[in-house]
């Protein structure tokens, strides 16, 4: 058997097939080749069409089904990873009514932190509402503030992987994980948080039913069957945002246990089986996949949207055309420190690890007669990478301690600066797996539609491909440097 699993990210969509039997990867494919823009009308928006993601899924899809090793026949499942925290709204007609509101939107800031006020933070915190701050909840509030006429019009507000969901299978679902990465779960009442709607005044009409995240939760229809070139009726088996499902995809499900990412976005995710949170909500907790399963499964999750991001921009704006192999090999010819260059990675929108500021991206001391493209891009992988260190630091008081970082050998992760870097300041070991989000989705799906019995049968085929060790005599360079970025970062917060 073959199984389908499906990422949508604000960049391309991935689609990969799994061999069952085997645990390997037989194929993959992404698109668009080059990223999916992001919509700002105004500062501090950010916006995607819903109806391109499904364009960009069946290209990939079609690119995918062109390998030969794809036996589009033998494909017995499919799961789906998501794009956290975006609002995507339909009319009875399954329409969007306007584009997605997606995660690094902030229009909603305001909105969410007079809730989190009005509602009282000891509840949001203690019932693991988190601050409303910028999740689905409060988007979908700003929607009935200022666009009353769509909000009327609403038949159901989903999140991104809802949607894809429903242009699979004609029918409009969610999961508990999705429902508490939205701020709309009630973790005492293991219901829908009556709290957040009332408060909001939203109708509960509009949610959509809930179902277990490994569960059948419809199949594919005849008119998708066609456009995708897949045959009618697969099951779809699993959806989970990408961060709950990159740590799974990593075989990371215990407590005590963390995983990584650093794509568009930057994310450290470490699962607890203790309520804790951060009295400031700079890190929040959600529902992981596995949550109630085996008791408590909770993901603790540090989110930096100024990560790849800015290493996408400085390749567009400095690399004069290299791709970012060549941009990482170049980064490696300047020395740690970058020879005092400083950035500020926080150009992607308000930051939830910094009280929900926007303080914009910031370059320090840059000299026009010693500095070089070069040492940009060493510099912003550095500053990604004191960008994690800050918010890891505030992890540790919810109780996450990483000693042992998983990640997929991908994105930021290619780079040596990065993750030597990252490992040297941290002091954790980094394991570098052979999956990624797509992967994980589709191994997550066999769970889901009972062709693996156990989560220990799903990773058999999960290996280590490299490990990077922290380096002593690279910490106090880092240190050095570290001190200075944190001294830059306090001066642009205080203003």
């Amino acid at each position: 058997m073959q199984i389908l699993g499906y990422d949508l990210g604000s960049s391309s969509i991935k689609a990969s097939i799994m061999d069952a039997e085997t645990g390997n990867c037989v194929a993959s494919a992404y698109y668009p080749r080059d990223e999916m823009p992001i919509l700002a009308y105004n500062q501090g928006w950010a916006e995607q069409d819903p109806e391109l993601w499904w364009e960009m899924v069946i290209m990939a899809t079609k690119e995918l089904l062109h390998n030969p090793a794809v036996e589009k026949d033998r494909i017995s499942a499919i799961g789906i990873s998501y794009q956290m925290h975006g609002l995507v709204i339909v009319d009875k007609q399954y329409k969007p009514l306007r584009h997605s509101i997606i995660w690094c939107d902030s229009r909603a800031v305001g909105t969410g932190e007079k809730a989190f006020e009005s509602i009282g933070r000891n509840k949001c915190l203690s019932s693991l509402l988190n601050s409303p701050g910028n999740f689905t909840a409060s988007k979908l509030a700003w929607v009935k503030e200022n666009e009353p006429g769509l909000y009327d019009k609403i038949y159901k507000a989903m999140l991104p992987g809802d949607y894809l969901a429903m242009k699979l299978t004609g029918e409009i679902l969610t999961t508990p994980s999705g429902l508490s990465e939205g701020v709309f779960w009630d973790f005492e009442k293991n219901d829908i948080s009556s709290v957040v709607l009332e408060y909001f005044g939203f109708d509960p009409s509009i949610i959509p039913d809930v179902v277990p995240v490994f569960s059948l939760q419809g199949r594919i229809t005849q008119a998708a069957a066609k456009e995708l070139g897949l045959r009618k009726g697969v099951p779809v088996t699993y959806r989970a945002g990408d961060q709950p499902n990159n740590a799974f995809s990593l075989n990371v499900i215990n407590p005590g246990e963390i995983a990584a990412t650093a794509g568009t976005s930057g994310v450290v995710y470490g699962v607890s089986d203790k309520v804790m949170y951060d009295p400031q909500s700079r890190v929040n907790t959600f529902a992981h996949v596995n949550h109630g399963e085996a008791g408590n499964r909770l993901g603790v999750l540090l989110c930096v949207n100024g990560t790849g991001i800015l290493n996408s921009w400085v390749k567009r704006t400095v690399a004069s055309g290299a791709g970012y192999s060549e941009m990482n090999r170049m980064a490696e010819s300047v020395p740690a420190g970058s020879d005092g260059v400083t950035i500020l990675p926080f150009g992607n929108g308000s930051e939830r690890m910094l009280g929900n500021l926007d303080i914009g991206c910031h370059i320090a001391n840059l000299s026009f007669n010693i500095h070089s493209g070069a040492h940009l891009m060493r510099a912003a992988q550095e500053g990604i990478v004191f960008a994690f260190k800050y918010g890891m630091d505030i992890m540790m008081q919810t109780g996450i301690n990483p000693r042992v970082i998983r990640a997929g050998h991908s994105n930021m992760f290619l780079s040596q600066v990065f993750g030597k870097s990252l490992a040297t300041l941290t002091g954790a070991t980094i394991e570098l797996c052979n999956t990624d989000g797509s992967q994980g989705a589709a191994r997550a799906a066999a769970i889901g539609a009972g062709i693996y019995k156990s989560f220990g049968e799903a990773f058999e085929g999960l290996t280590v491909t490299d490990t990077i060790m922290p380096d002593k005599g690279l910490l106090p360079v880092l240190e050095k440097s570290y001190t200075a970025w944190l001294e830059l970062l306090q001066s642009h917060m205080a203003t």
